[in-house]
């Protein structure tokens, strides 16, 4: 018989010994001091897709001292053209938390194949266990219509755990959260079977080099994976300072008239009229459902009141 179980069998019989027991896994487990802000946690299916969905809030959310934690359901062992597997693996990993030490968060990557990728009950309960121990407030993930398998099926197991991770007889060794957090996706630019629709958006523009940094880490997948599958290898400039500018200047992109409406709702439209690059969310249905005042206190660099 494991320690484990006999610890539990223990807790069972004795009351006090229970209680105890709780608090010390709820203690040892979650790991994470409440410090009274907010605690932020992202899903993407690879170790760089936080990065391009939300690497310029995570950073501006990092430099007013909030966690911040990037998750990667997969290990992106088969985004490459030359290189697969473990090497490939390895390499993403060590990206990933050169992402995060530039970003100033942390950086998790599990051990799922890339493009292997299902919804299945034993991923659901990692993502379950890896939003209770972070004691998160705020989760985002892609929604569930992308052109990648992988990305569609992130999107599908961070709703299946959405009201999961307040129910404690699931996945009961990682004690479940008091509350729902608020979850949120990604901005794509898909339209069916519904478009985006940006419920928060943004200012990155001071942030904005920050983020080029932290995807400029991403060399396996910025500088030569995208570039290959996508047919612009060419574009690629050879030298670091060159590639830098021109993977600055290829994230550059038009803000399009739904998201500077939003900017205009939370900072005003002078502030909005000059915002040159920004990151938008979508409120998910199945999380808590906050108004402007809770939006902002979970989001404080909004601007103030109109």
């Amino acid at each position: 018989m494991s320690p484990k179980i006999t610890v539990m069998k223990l807790a069972i019989k004795t009351p006090f010994f229970c209680i105890f027991f709780i608090f010390f896994a709820f203690a040892t487990t979650q790991g994470q001091p409440d410090t009274g802000k907010v605690r932020i946690i992202m899903f993407g299916a690879h170790p760089d897709d936080c990065d391009y969905g939300g690497g310029g809030t995570a950073a501006i959310f990092a430099s007013m001292g909030y966690a911040v934690k990037f998750v990667a359901i997969t290990n992106g062992d088969a985004g490459h053209q030359t290189q697969k597997g473990p090497e490939l693996a390895e390499r993403r990993y060590k990206e990933a938390q050169e992402s995060a030490r530039r970003l100033g968060i942390s950086y998790d990557i599990l051990d799922n194949h890339d493009g292997q990728l299902l919804p299945s009950l034993e991923v659901r309960m990692q993502v379950i266990k890896k939003i209770r121990e972070w004691k998160a407030d705020i989760v985002i993930s892609p929604r569930p219509n992308d052109y990648h398998p992988d990305h569609r099926y992130t999107g599908v197991l961070v709703q299946d755990a959405a009201y999961m991770v307040a129910v404690p007889n699931t996945a009961p060794e990682t004690p479940a959260l008091k509350k729902n957090p608020l979850f949120l996706y990604f901005q794509d630019r898909f339209q069916r079977p519904n478009p985006f629709r940006p419920d928060i958006a943004v200012d990155i523009t001071a942030f904005f080099d920050k983020k080029i940094d932290g995807l400029d880490a991403h060399v396996s997948q910025v500088y030569e994976w995208l570039p290959w599958i996508g047919h612009y290898s060419q574009l690629v400039p050879k030298n670091e300072s060159d590639r830098k500018k021109w993977l600055k200047e290829s994230q550059t992109v038009p803000i399009t008239p739904e998201i500077r409406n939003s900017l205009t709702r939370w900072y005003g439209r002078e502030h909005a009229e000059q915002t040159k690059h920004a990151e938008a969310f979508e409120i998910c249905e199945y999380g808590i459902q906050p108004g402007d005042d809770e939006i902002r206190r979970m989001f404080p660099m909004l601007g103030h009141k109109n």
